[in-house]
């Protein structure tokens, strides 16, 4: 959806993921933080109606087409507007806990098996030096790739399309884990929706 942009519902209870993400991080992270971004990212566009027209994931796509005056803005509050809508969504209650059909083939081949790919993302992600997230994404072309970004940085600004997102911020995890990044990411897996990942696979493929 285009300007203005509204905070994506969360869709579940803020306590459906417990006991792997308290009810309170719940709370401060999509009504706190997750807003945040979605308010100033309205802020950052607001005297610009030329783009009022753009979706999200189109500013980020192309950040060098912004005006210099609202670029850093745009790219870390769309950033962390999309960020946030992709982890809320695939870690909606119910749903696989692990992969099947074409995404599960498309892991193997990029990792070699589904716990190789979890060993390397929990690397890969564990390993981002302070703020940012982890991901799996995909290129136009359907392969996988496990990447980091730091801050709010998004998968779209190099060109690939982000699949599962995992935020690993302090905030996201500080009050239940504190400074255990490990088993916050080692907790996640018991909370992804491995459907809503298919989906989303499905979609960036035939797009």
């Amino acid at each position: 959806m285009p300007y203005p942009f509204d905070l994506p519902a969360l869709g579940y209870a803020h306590d459906a993921l417990e006991p792997h993400i308290d009810t309170r991080t719940m709370e401060i992270h999509h009504g706190k933080h997750h807003a945040g971004y979605t308010s100033k990212l309205n802020g950052a566009l607001e005297a610009h109606p030329g783009l009022h027209g753009k979706s999200a994931e189109d500013l980020v796509r192309d950040l060098s087409a912004l005006p210099e005056a609202i670029r850093g803005a745009v790219r870390n509050n769309g950033g962390g507007y999309l960020n946030h809508a992709l982890f809320w969504d695939v870690l909606t209650p119910g749903g696989a806990s692990a992969p099947s059909g074409a995404l599960a083939g498309a892991i193997d081949t990029a990792c070699g098996s589904f716990a190789e790919f979890k060993a390397r993302f929990q690397a890969t992600a564990g390993g981002q030096f302070g703020s940012g997230w982890g991901w799996l994404c995909t290129d136009g072309d359907g392969a996988l790739s496990v990447i980091a970004t730091a801050n709010q940085d998004s998968p779209y600004m190099q060109g690939l399309t982000p699949i599962l997102g995992v935020d690993v911020w302090e905030h996201a995890y500080y009050l239940h884990y504190q400074n255990r990044r490990p088993d916050y990411l080692e907790a996640i897996w018991s909370v992804v929706n491995w459907d809503v990942v298919a989906r989303r696979y499905a979609a960036a493929v035939s797009a």
